[in-house]
């Protein structure tokens, strides 16, 4: 079980891995042992997470997520599979992590324009008002 937050924990059967050869470091190693980790999580039949997280993590994973819905995170930075493997999954709790935040709604601190402009009106008619009142020599 992999715990992302208090309300969000994924079943590792849910995540899939598939090894591959990497390019990269490794040198003649890299020809024979398949040390690159690609991690795959299906979004859409996942009962672990909700709709909104879902939602939002197929808009921030972008070309990750395939048309199926499935994500797939390749990590090939290190030399040993482990590593790749502790990578991929840490940049997939941190993916998690990030969808499960719902977005706060901007909160308006300018007033409208059209509240700007009956402002200005009815400070040009006070002004107008006043301008009568003053005495004038001519």
């Amino acid at each position: 079980m992999i715990r992302i937050n208090k309300n969000i924990s994924i079943n590792e059967t849910e995540l899939s891995f598939k090894f591959i050869r990497s390019s990269g470091p490794g040198g003649q190693n890299v020809n024979k042992v398949a040390t690159a980790v690609q991690l795959r999580f299906d979004i859409d039949s996942s009962k672990s997470i909700t709709d909104d997280v879902r939602t939002r993590l197929k808009s921030f994973a972008g070309r990750k997520v395939t048309k199926d819905g499935i994500l797939i995170i390749e990590a090939n930075r290190f030399r040993t599979q482990e590593k790749n493997r502790r990578d991929a999954i840490a940049r997939f709790i941190s993916l998690i992590e990030k969808s499960s935040h719902q977005k706060k709604s901007r909160i308006k601190t300018n007033p409208s324009h059209a509240s700007n402009q009956k402002r200005i009106e009815t400070k040009k008619r006070l002004s107008e008002k006043k301008k009568m009142r003053r005495y004038s020599d001519q």
